[in-house]
């Protein structure tokens, strides 16, 4: 196939290009329930009497399946730059979705943990594959609305894992929100096959064998520290590291957090589902508010309120006060970090945009594994609550500090505009 015929608007090629995003939103929404199912079987689980679990043991099992997403986002950027998007995107589903099936089969914790963590092998490829299809396919000057509202698709799935255990756990148990989290892939896994096109740069580059910046260069991985990216790769890992710190630390311990505080367990989960019902309308409003602003001041604005309304919830409110205070931290936390995922995709070329994604992410995971940790350390001792709302608020102030200095790295973004324009 000639490069040509991958950019010719009679391709039949073409008409499957409306398929990327719900396509791709769809199968964050999974990685989201795979993600976020943890946080939500955490509470039974330590007090599932077969296993003996402690929030010490509870965190280490945590901390295995985000090393697998680790592993999995940095070596699935290099991978999906040399085989494709959508091979890559292929793979990694039906892997995280085989694997989370059998985590409801789990006969004890040591099980569990090895199923999570090469779980998370695929879930940490699913995140940088979709976010650099969706990009390439965005409308111009809409990739800030493209990258948040593909991240609506995660938090749909947080969404409803928690409403599935509101309903689920109490009535049959922790396991079969596993499975539950498995079966969409049987519907989405053959819509892939089908429907979903081949990046037209990477089918671009590999015919012709010259990348976005107009040379022959085959390592995506040196791009990202030469011709002025350096600073800014550097900046972008310290800030995903602080996102995805609250991301997961949140998710994998609010509930068990506000029991600390005095809650009951349906109260506990509904607030992570308000977190996250934030979440979603979050990233609706900052993709608009980027697209008129830039994603740059977007962040360092939504990291700040994070930092603030983060602080907020160590102040007990009563009734509906806490939900409203949780509601809030929701809209700022998680989509200041699909911000960050907004400005990686505009500021590197093409070439390394799948590595650079990846990149960020993964290192990032450093912080979604601190997250936790963290979590189980202050409820271990009996802090978690306020003192976990206070260091979740300071790492959201070193993210804002972090985006902050990208923007002093000089002009990498005009050198793609340059080549590519």
């Amino acid at each position: 196939m000639s490069a040509d015929s991958t950019v010719n608007p009679t391709n039949p090629r073409a008409r499957r290009d409306g398929w990327v995003a719900p396509l791709c939103w769809s199968a964050v929404a999974l990685e989201g329930f795979d993600l976020v199912v943890l946080g939500v079987v955490l509470p039974p689980l330590l007090r599932y009497p077969d296993w003996g679990l402690t929030p010490g043991t509870a965190s280490l099992i945590s901390v295995v399946g985000l090393l697998g997403v680790m592993v999995g986002a940095l070596a699935i950027g290099p991978v999906t730059d040399i085989i494709g998007r959508r091979r890559t995107m292929l793979l990694t589903v039906i892997g995280f979705s085989v694997l989370t099936l059998l985590c409801a089969f789990a006969p004890n914790p040591w099980v569990f943990g090895l199923l999570r963590f090469l779980a998370g092998l695929g879930l940490g490829g699913v995140l940088p594959v979709a976010l650099a299809l969706v990009n390439e396919y965005a409308r111009q000057g809409r990739s800030g609305s493209a990258t948040t509202t593909l991240m609506t698709g995660y938090h749909a799935g947080a969404v409803l894992t928690a409403l599935l255990g509101i309903v689920v756990i109490p009535a049959w148990g922790w396991r079969p929100m596993f499975v539950l989290g498995a079966l969409p892939a049987l519907v989405l896994v053959p819509l892939l096959l089908r429907y979903l096109p081949e990046s037209e740069s990477f089918l671009r580059e590999r015919a012709t064998g010259v990348t976005a910046s107009g040379a022959g260069e085959r390592n995506p991985v040196t791009i990202l520290f030469r011709g002025g990216y350096l600073r800014a790769t550097l900046a972008f890992w310290v800030t995903s590291f602080m996102g995805l710190l609250l991301v997961y630390g949140l998710n994998t311990w609010l509930p068990e957090i506000m029991r600390s505080a005095g809650y009951e367990l349906g109260a506990a989960l509904a607030l992570l589902l308000v977190l996250n019902v934030g979440a979603v309308a979050g990233l609706l409003v900052a993709g608009q508010v980027a697209n008129r602003i830039g994603t740059r001041r977007s962040a360092i604005a939504w990291f700040s309120a994070a930092a603030l309304f983060l602080a907020l919830l160590s102040v007990r409110l009563p009734g509906v006060g806490v939900y409203i205070s949780v509601l809030l931290a929701g809209v700022f936390v998680f989509s200041a970090q699909v911000l960050v995922y907004a400005y990686v995709s505009q500021l590197y070329p093409a070439a390394a945009r799948g590595t650079a994604l990846g990149a960020a992410s993964g290192v990032g995971r450093l912080g979604a594994i601190s997250g936790p940790l963290i979590g189980g350390a202050l409820l271990s001792a009996g802090l978690a609550y306020p003192w976990g709302f206070y260091i979740f608020a300071a790492a959201a102030a070193i993210g804002a500090v972090s985006v902050a200095v990208v923007a002093r790295t000089g002009e990498p973004a005009s050198v793609e505009k340059a080549t590519t324009g």
